[in-house]
């Protein structure tokens, strides 16, 4: 079970992640702060950062496990999302005031074999169906307002498979929990 993060751990966090994109922007080194003497900071487990810009996804890169404490786990997300999402071109410097920063820490993976433990709100989920992967955070289907199996389809899509893939014997569904927080919900920006 992954420790819940304080305020201050959450704040840490988020610092971390955007002067790390800083340092990358400026071409300076980056040197990690001091790590608050906090369980959960160095707990070894998966995260994903998104950056939206004027609303809009910028980038979102995250892993589900990590060898590395949580605060070295986001601060190499955070150039992955800012920088190596194959989806965008890279941040570039004039873009850096612009943008928000969103953490998602995450609980370990959970393989299930019914959907119904699938709780839209509080699981993302993760399908795998031979080479085809796709994973939506948890707040992806309350943003979108979906329910269950239009989550389930979306994950699908997100996958490259069709809607329904998920039914598919073939297909492993497993599901995950996130701490989720950015600068705009801990009043950073």
């Amino acid at each position: 079970m992954s420790s819940k993060l304080s305020p201050s751990d959450r704040k840490f966090l988020l610092g971390v992640a955007r002067e790390v994109i800083r340092s990358e922007l400026s071409g300076e080194p980056f040197t990690m702060p001091s790590v608050p003497a906090s369980p959960a900071l160095n707990e070894h487990r998966g995260a994903f950062v998104t950056l939206h810009e004027h609303g809009q996804l910028r980038g979102c890169i995250g892993n589900f496990m990590s060898t590395k404490p949580l605060y070295e786990t986001v601060a190499d997300m955070a150039i992955s999302a800012a920088f190596h999402d194959p989806r965008f071109m890279p941040l570039r410097p004039e873009e850096f005031g612009e943008i928000d920063i969103e953490i998602s820490a995450l609980t370990p993976l959970e393989p299930i074999d019914d959907v119904e433990k699938i709780q839209v709100g509080v699981h993302g989920i993760y399908l795998i169906n031979g080479p085809n992967r796709g994973v939506l955070l948890p707040q992806v289907a309350t943003e979108y307002g979906w329910d269950r199996y239009t989550f389930l389809d979306q994950t699908c899509l997100k996958a490259g498979m069709g809607p329904g893939c998920w039914r598919d014997p073939g297909t492993q569904i497993l599901i995950f929990s996130a701490e989720v927080f950015g600068e705009k919900s801990e009043g950073l920006l």
